[in-house]
C-alpha cells in the first residue's frame, strides 16, 4: 500500500454519489493536463495534484496523491504557479490522455494499466471547450 514514484499526470476530484473519485490526466509536456485541470477546477472539482502523481494499488483499486513538494498547486501557463482548492487523497476511476490523433465517433472501450490496475481510459482533445462536459459526462458511468 506504498505509493511509488510519481507518473508523469496531473489528478483531479469530484464528491460523486457520496465518494470522491479521480481522474488522471495523462499526456506530453504542454498537451494541456493542467489547462484541463484548471477548467475541472473551475466547475468544483478538487485538485488532487498537478504534473507528477504518487499512485498506488491497494484492495484492487487505484489511488492518488500530490507529492509533498506540490501539494495545492497547479501550473497556470502565462501566469505562473498558483494555489487550488485540493483534495488529499482518492481513488482513480478514469484516466484521460491527451489525443495524439483525432479520437472516434463511438470507441470501444479501452484501459490503461497503471500500477497493475487496469483504468478505464479517454482519448480526448484536452483543448476542446467540451472536454470539460465530456469527463464529467464519462465520470457519471463510472
Amino acid at each position: 500500500m506504498t505509493a511509488r514514484s510519481p507518473i508523469h499526470a496531473t489528478a483531479v476530484a469530484l464528491r460523486c454519489r457520496g465518494a470522491w473519485k479521480a481522474v488522471l490526466i495523462l499526456g506530453r509536456s504542454g498537451a494541456g493536463k493542467s489547462d484541463l485541470a484548471l477548467r475541472l477546477i473551475d466547475r468544483g472539482w478538487r485538485l488532487i495534484s498537478d504534473d507528477y502523481t504518487r499512485v498506488w494499488a491497494s484492495g484492487g483499486a487505484l489511488h492518488a496523491a500530490a507529492p509533498e513538494t506540490i501539494a495545492g498547486r497547479i501550473e497556470a501557463r502565462g501566469v505562473g504557479i498558483v494555489t487550488a482548492p485540493t483534495w488529499p487523497v482518492a481513488r482513480v476511476v478514469l484516466a484521460v490522455e491527451a489525443e495524439q490523433t483525432p479520437s472516434e465517433r463511438l470507441p470501444e472501450p479501452v484501459t490503461r494499466r497503471i500500477d497493475g490496475v487496469a483504468v478505464p481510459l479517454l482519448t480526448l482533445d484536452l483543448g476542446r471547450g467540451s472536454t470539460v462536459a465530456k469527463v464529467a459526462a464519462a465520470l457519471q458511468t463510472l
